[in-house]
This record gives structure tokens, C-alpha cells and sequence, in this order.
């Protein structure tokens, strides 16, 4: 087996295997906290390569332990969960059923799986520490994170010293893009049912129709973001789900609405939840509904914000790796997952405190798609191509697989101690990385 300059194993050897997991997991994606099936093919890869393993933290989650002496403990985690999603890729190894990882949590895991053989294949002189690596389920929910870290996750492994993350996203397969703001946002999800009194469609006059009241909801939402947020704040309040009665010529007694907030700093977040409440009990006394309205918080994520030094030196690695044209910027998105929470934000839950967290973007279009995309430069092209949530979202597991197993594995070097022989990343990363953030941004 081949052995790179910092002190890891070849990673030809373990492509085939690895596309092998990929394309099983693909074919057969579990909906959040029905992961069973993915946690154990993932679970069986891990305990393969030497970690320690256990399985059902917080429900199907598992963590894989690899200890090498005094250092660093650094977390690596991945997502099990698929979509409620009918694929529409017309790939060979699609999924048949409703559900899909339109995400791309099944190139997380494989790249994850990867990077943990590689690192457990290198030298005695590579690196110091602990490895951690998680596949945490429930994250399209919301739930999974905070369910682990509930469990026990921090006690059974170890506290942290850094928990790194990589997101698929529709950029050319074989780039990384990183972010030194709020990576992903807060949110805060409703579900609020409007009571009415219901009756016949031909005396209204009779009813307090909770559509209209419903109507008025949705309508009076949209000036949260144009009246109450600055231009500058980065908020969306969205409607995804709006469901009263079933006949035309009857009128419900009630209406359910599924509403998330979502803004990239914790202060326009709770202002942006509190507008909704607000708003929902002022349009229900509007109409003269007979009971107050039901509102209840199903989920709550915080913002993603990544550790400024630990940023540095993973992308000084990324760039060291992958090369300088393959390592860029992102900027803030609305996008939200519950990963903040394995650091300061999950405080609460774990009881650590100073776990730093990084997290970037990984590219998953093949260069003939990204080619073939219509519009000019890359803005324009991103705005053409499929992206996450989308059922035709599909990665190039050729090129993206490889790129992702490199990124998590340089990461990982980057934050564990040096070998006995000097390799290996932690302080020497972390000051070029210190370098590379005065750099011009690629």
C-alpha cells in the first residue's frame, strides 16, 4: 500500500469498497430515526477498520473510537438520514421507494468511512489523539444531534477539542469552500393550528372559517422579513405546509400550518419566532376565532458558527492537499442543520465548553454536468444545477467521493497532534492556517 507525504495510506486501495457502500447506501435511504439499516452497514465499516465501536447513542447513532496516545480528541461526523423525497435522477443505482438522500448524507458517510480507514491505515508517525467518528441520524429533523449529545456522546468518547463537519453542495466535484461568518443558519420550526367553528359552505355567516383566517396568516407572514428585519439581516419565514377540511361545501373547524424562521444571527432569529406568535394570535382575534390558537416549537437549530483559528488551519490543509484553485469561500446561507450544537451552542445539553467547531462546503458536480449548465459564470450555473432537497440532486460519486475522503482526512490532520516523527497536523496546521487567513481569498 502506498503512503502519501503526510504519513496516510494510498487511497486507490479503498475506492472500490468505498463506492461499493456509496451506491448501497443510495439504494436504500432510511428517513430520520429509522436509520437502522445505514447505521449498521456504517457501524460494521468502522469496527473493520480497528475503532471501537458503539451503536444506538440517541437512537440509531454510532461512534467509532480510535485512541493513539496523548493529544487531541477530534470528532469527525456524519449524517445517516435520508429525505422524504422520490428520486428523479434516473441513475442505475436510484432509489425506488419514497425517500432519497437528495442531501448527499450517503457520499457524508462513505467520505467519512474513507477518511476513518486512512487515518487508522496511517503510520505510528502521522498523529496523536483520539479519533471520534460519529454517524449521527435525525438531522433533516432536527433532532439527531441533540438526541446524541443527550446520550451520553461526550461521556462515552471523550470531550472534544474540535468537531468537524463537511456539507455536499452543488459546486464542481473536487473543491471545498469555506466560511469564516455563520456557515449555516438558526431556525425555529412551528406547527400552529387555527380553531374555527365549522358549518356549511352556504350560511358562512354562521361559521369563523379557519381558512380565511389561515389566508390571512400566510399573508400577514411575508411582512416579517419586509417590515420587521433589516436590510441587512439575513431572515426567511416560510409556510411549507397549509391543511383544512375536505369537502368543498363544508366548512372546517380547524387549520394546521407548518411554519420555520430562519436567520443567520441568533438576535433576528428570536425577533423573526416572536413576530409568528404574534402575528397568529393577533389574525386569530381578528377573525373572532372561539379558542386561543394552538402554537408549538417542533424543532429549534442553532447558527453554525465556525472556530475562526480551526477554519485556518483546516483550509491551509485543504489547500496544501487539494491545491490552492481547489479551495474557496462561502458565504452565509440560510441552509440550518443541527451541528452547531456539538459545540458552545449544544452547551446546554453536553456541559463542555470551548468545543471548536469547522465546517465547509464539498463540491458534488462532475465536470461534465457543471459544464453542460447553462448560464454565465459560476453564479449562473449554480442557479441552473440541482440543488440539495432536490430530486434529481444527485453527486458524482467519481470525483466527489475522492475529494470528500482527502478533505475530511487533511481536517482531521490539521487538529490531531503531530507524530512521533513530526507528520501529522494539529500546531504546525493551525499556524499556517493562522498564514493562510491573511492570504486574498480564492
Amino acid at each position: 500500500m502506498t503512503v502519501s507525504a503526510a504519513g496516510l495510506p494510498g487511497l486507490p486501495p479503498l475506492l472500490r469498497p468505498l463506492t461499493t457502500l456509496y451506491l448501497d447506501l443510495h439504494r436504500h435511504p432510511e428517513l430520520s430515526g429509522e436509520e437502522e439499516r445505514t447505521a449498521a452497514r456504517f457501524a460494521d465499516w468502522l469496527e473493520s477498520a480497528g475503532y471501537e465501536t458503539t451503536r444506538g447513542i440517541g437512537g440509531h447513532g454510532v461512534a467509532g473510537v480510535l485512541r493513539r496516545g496523548t493529544g487531541p480528541t477530534v470528532v469527525l461526523r456524519a449524517e445517516l438520514d435520508a429525505l422524504p423525497v422520490r428520486e428523479s435522477t434516473g441513475l442505475p443505482y436510484a432509489s425506488e421507494g419514497p425517500a432519497a438522500h437528495a442531501c448527499g448524507h450517503d457520499l457524508h458517510l462513505a467520505a467519512a468511512a474513507g477518511a476513518a480507514s486512512l487515518l487508522a491505515g496511517a503510520g505510528p508517525g502521522a498523529w496523536r489523539g483520539t479519533l471520534v467518528v460519529v454517524g449521527q441520524p435525525a438531522e433533516e429533523t432536527l433532532e439527531g444531534a441533540r438526541a446524541m449529545l443527550a446520550d451520553g456522546l461526550y461521556e462515552r468518547v471523550g470531550r472534544p477539542d474540535a468537531v468537524l463537519a463537511q456539507h455536499a453542495a452543488p459546486l464542481p466535484a473536487g473543491m471545498v469552500a469555506h466560511g469564516y461568518g455563520p456557515m449555516t443558519a438558526g431556525s425555529v420550526t412551528f406547527r400552529v393550528v387555527v380553531h374555527g367553528r365549522g358549518g356549511h359552505a352556504g350560511a358562512p355567516h354562521l361559521t369563523v372559517d379557519p381558512v380565511v383566517t389561515a389566508a390571512h396568516v400566510v399573508t400577514r407572514l411575508q411582512t416579517v422579513v419586509a417590515r420587521e428585519a433589516a436590510p441587512s439581516e439575513q431572515v426567511a419565514v416560510t409556510v411549507g405546509s397549509l391543511r383544512a377540511g375536505e369537502r368543498a361545501n363544508v366548512v372546517p373547524d380547524r387549520a394546521e400550518l407548518g411554519i420555520t424562521v430562519r436567520a443567520a444571527g441568533e438576535a433576528a432569529l428570536t425577533r423573526a419566532a416572536e413576530a409568528v406568535e404574534r402575528i397568529v394570535r393577533a389574525e386569530c382575534a381578528a377573525s373572532g376565532c372561539p379558542r386561543e390558537p394552538e402554537i408549538v416549537r417542533t424543532g429549534a437549530s442553532p447558527v453554525t458558527h465556525p472556530d475562526p483559528a480551526t477554519t485556518a488551519a483546516v483550509r491551509a490543509a485543504h489547500t496544501a492537499r487539494l491545491g490552492a484553485e481547489r479551495v474557496a469561500m462561502w458565504p452565509p446561507s440560510l441552509a440550518t442543520e443541527d451541528f452547531g450544537l456539538f459545540g458552545d451552542a449544544g452547551r446546554h445539553v453536553h456541559g463542555a465548553r470551548g468545543v471548536r467547531l469547522a465546517y465547509w462546503m464539498l463540491g458534488v458536480i462532475g465536470p461534465a454536468a457543471w459544464a453542460a449548465a447553462p448560464g454565465e459564470g459560476a453564479a449562473g450555473k449554480l442557479a441552473a444545477l440541482p440543488a440539495n432537497h432536490a430530486p434529481d440532486f444527485a453527486p458524482d460519486v467519481r470525483t466527489a467521493l475522492p475529494a470528500g475522503v482527502d478533505a475530511l482526512a487533511a481536517a482531521a490532520l490539521a487538529c490531531l497532534a503531530p507524530g512521533a516523527d513530526g507528520t501529522g497536523g494539529g500546531d504546525g496546521a493551525r499556524r499556517a492556517g493562522a498564514d493562510g487567513a491573511r492570504s486574498p481569498a480564492t
